[in-house]
């Protein structure tokens, strides 16, 4: 069906070449079951494979690339990562062959393919936790949905101190609420981005609509596409607030502290062992969406997907800091059978 992704998202039980490439080169220790795709690479390959979308999931991505071109040279692969909401445009306009999500595409957007004649199929390829961090002389240690709402909701508009939301964090029945009279600035992820729709969906919309309010993000801090951008922000000032995927925390752990989430059951940190269990409250699924028309097309998507889908290609997961599916026969099935 036009537009209509062949495989089902499903959340885990217990559980540039960017034009230059952008790698994260972190190693984790995780498995998964995983079947071999059919396989139709060769080193005669030429041509190229256009990526766009999530910088969350780019590392993954720009990793399989360079691993790719080894023994595939005079393939071209051009990954980018504007958003994934930016990537869905250039994607559904037939721009790009591939595109890169944090999120599950959404009806609009799947609209917008199917208009176009794009059909994909949706690969879900990881597991990533959203951490909330801030700077690492912070003695604020943990936050739940309430606080984060009463700093970085709607209703926290022009709030240039912590303590500036306590009155709104006091109403919502905050427990860490007086915060310290001590500024407040905030780097983030723009509208573009999945790591902010992810975001909203999970810690502020809940409260938002209990209060009838505006679900997204106040709209006065500095956001970027860019996650060393964010990284750079939030180190620069002690009392900074914001969030990232989890890669990039465990990549910049030296420069930033990331803060406990209470989505009600407590207090959790996140790491790979409570976003594979599904007990960190902002955990979220990372997807490939790839244009099948393209990849019958051109020998080269296909086989870049094959790889990706490999065992070489897979354990780029978790080299990248990402967390590996419990299986991949519903991925790797959902691209054999497109």
């Amino acid at each position: 069906m036009e537009g209509t992704p062949r495989m089902k998202s499903r959340f885990l039980k217990p559980f540039t070449l960017s034009l230059a490439l952008a790698v994260v080169a972190t190693a984790c220790a995780a498995s998964a079951s995983t079947p071999s795709p059919t396989s139709s690479a060769s080193s005669t390959l030429s041509g190229s494979v256009l990526i766009s979308g999530s910088s969350t999931i780019e590392p993954i991505t720009a990793l399989n690339a360079e691993k790719f071109n080894r023994d595939n040279p005079n393939v071209s692969i051009a990954v980018e990562g504007p958003g994934t909401g930016d990537g869905f445009k250039k994607f559904c306009a037939g721009e790009t062959d591939i595109s890169d999500a944090s999120r599950r595409i959404k009806a609009a957007e799947a609209e917008a393919c199917a208009a176009a004649g794009v059909s994909y199929v949706e690969l879900e390829i990881a597991v990533d936790g959203i951490s909330v961090l801030t700077g690492l002389d912070n003695d604020i240690s943990c936050l739940a949905f309430k606080d984060l709402y009463a700093l970085l909701g709607s209703e926290s508009t022009g709030f240039t101190s912590w303590s500036d939301a306590d009155d709104l964090a006091a109403e919502l029945g905050s427990v860490v609420a007086p915060y310290p009279d001590v500024p407040l600035t905030i780097t983030a992820p723009g509208e573009e981005s999945g790591t902010y729709d992810t975001f909203i969906s999970l810690a502020l919309s809940p409260v938002a609509k209990a209060r009838d309010t505006d679900k997204d993000a106040r709209p006065d801090y500095v956001a970027s596409p860019n996650d060393n951008v964010i990284i750079q922000g939030l180190s620069s000032t002690p009392t900074s607030l914001g969030w990232v995927g989890y890669a990039f925390y465990v990549a910049n752990q030296n420069k930033v502290k990331a803060l406990e989430i209470d989505g009600g059951e407590g207090c959790v940190f996140p790491s790979i062992n409570t976003i594979q269990a599904g007990t960190y409250p902002l955990a979220r699924s990372l997807y490939l969406y790839v244009n099948t028309a393209k990849a019958a097309e051109k020998p080269e998507v296909a086989a870049y997907v094959d790889f990706y889908l490999s065992p070489e290609g897979l354990r780029s997961v978790s080299e990248a800091a990402y967390i590996p599916l419990d299986s991949y026969d519903e991925t790797v099935a959902a691209w054999n059978e497109r």
